[in-house]
């Protein structure tokens, strides 16, 4: 039988591993870290003494590629959140609270209620979404939107900077309105955020490893691919940083689901995008347990979103280049206000923290990276891309990552050739 090498066991390898084998196929996963999940897992953090994300990921209830996943691993209660689509908004420099609640249908008739929109906002400005679906290739978020006034500060900006990962003066807009339109455009039954229950490992990570077990498929951890050999139209064998190397039969395949730059070191002649942007994180143990997660939007402060599960208060600011380099009790020290204000308590004495830098979190998402982005199917035929860093259309997200699997393990289907 055909084997399909899975190079990469991040959430795009993950994904295309379990695809490929609810079709059947034989898959080896190749993993060059010590765990699997890529930039989408857990630990045990010895300050926090609780088990922690090393990023934060909200999911929406209309992502799509994200349902078919989980249901496909056996997990599709592994993400919670509220019944109905809220979004809690404060503003942190003058303590102002909001909520943001879609309605349900695909008519957005809760731009109408003041009471479900953001205060000091019109009609108009939510309408203004709609030059988002004629944005040119070239256009960035602040472009297409009025970059003034509450509705653009209040909503817009967090919003696409929560997105895009990147500022919305230099964002590409076309990534926005895909978002848009499988969430806000569906109504509110698509809109209602959600975080994983247990963690990202327990959520996406672990169940997706145990179902590749159970179908007999092998996972090698610290397995570094070094290199690609190529003959003709086809890759011929993986080589491997302890000089091992396996030799691929005429039907085999390749996806290969690694970070854009080690894909341009394997691949002769492979364009990417340049660059990346920053997210940081700051954990918080608080003295008491949530009954049920809490996410709010954090406005006109150094911070963008939180998230509380249990007893953990984790803060994230997306396009975070402008602060990755500062030291970390710094950030501590100007996160922790903003948790205490944004929850409704008392300044406090710092309690127990982890501030964890991703300092590649993404590709720079800006419309000059657009064109760079590569199709899943490349010039050798047994060769495929998956990543979210790939050309799904939509943006750096666990969504544009398990869509990016799915589409892989598809092309290799689809392909008589590695059958």
């Amino acid at each position: 039988m055909a084997i399909t090498h899975v190079v990469g066991a991040g959430l795009s390898g993950l994904s295309a591993a379990i695809w490929l084998v609810q079709a059947g196929r034989r898959v080896i996963v190749h993993e060059a870290a010590g765990q699997a999940g890529g930039r989408c897992r857990s630990y045990l953090d010895p300050v926090l003494e609780r088990l922690i994300d090393n990023g934060n990921h909200l999911v929406l209830s209309g992502n799509q590629a994200v349902t078919r996943y989980l249901e496909a691993i056996g997990n599709a209660d592994g993400l919670t959140g509220p019944e109905r689509a809220s979004f809690d908004f404060v503003d942190c420099a003058s303590g102002e609270r909001w909520t943001v609640r879609p309605n349900a249908g695909h008519i957005p008739w809760w731009i109408l209620a003041a009471g479900r929109r953001v205060p000091g906002t019109r009609v108009r400005h939510y309408l203004a979404a709609l030059t988002l679906a004629r944005a040119g290739p070239n256009a960035t978020v602040a472009e297409c939107l009025e970059h003034t006034g509450p509705a653009f500060r209040r909503f817009w900006e967090p919003l696409a900077v929560a997105v895009i990962n990147a500022e919305a003066t230099v964002g590409a807009a076309t990534l926005l309105w895909p978002v848009l339109v499988q969430s806000f455009g569906r109504g509110e039954a698509a809109c209602r955020p959600r975080i994983a229950r247990e963690g990202l490992s327990a959520c996406f990570v672990d169940p997706a490893v145990t179902r590749l077990q159970q179908a007999g498929s092998i996972i090698g951890l610290h397995r570094r691919v070094r290199a690609l050999e190529f003959e003709g139209d086809r890759v011929r064998a993986l080589r491997f940083g302890d000089g091992a190397a396996i030799a691929l039969e005429p039907h085999d395949g390749v996806v290969l689901a690694v970070p854009p730059s080690a894909a341009q070191e394997l691949v002769p002649g492979q364009a990417v995008p340049i660059g990346s942007n920053a997210i940081v994180n700051g954990h918080f143990r608080l003295p008491d347990a949530a009954e049920t997660p809490v996410i709010i939007g954090l406005i006109g402060g150094f911070s963008h979103w939180l998230f509380v599960r249990r007893d953990i208060a984790s803060v994230t600011i997306s396009a975070a280049d402008r602060v990755v380099d500062l030291p970390a009790p710094d950030i501590a020290a100007r996160m922790w206000p903003e948790v205490c204000a944004a929850l409704g308590r008392p300044l406090s004495a710092m309690p127990p923290t982890r501030i964890v830098k991703e300092r590649r979190a993404t590709f720079a998402q800006t419309p000059a990276n657009l064109g760079r982005r590569p199709a899943a199917r490349t010039s050798w035929r047994n060769l495929i891309l998956a990543g979210d860093w790939t050309d799904t259309g939509l943006p750096a997200t666990i969504e544009g990552s398990v869509a990016s699997g799915e589409r892989a393990a598809a092309a290799i289907l689809a392909d008589t050739s590695m059958s």
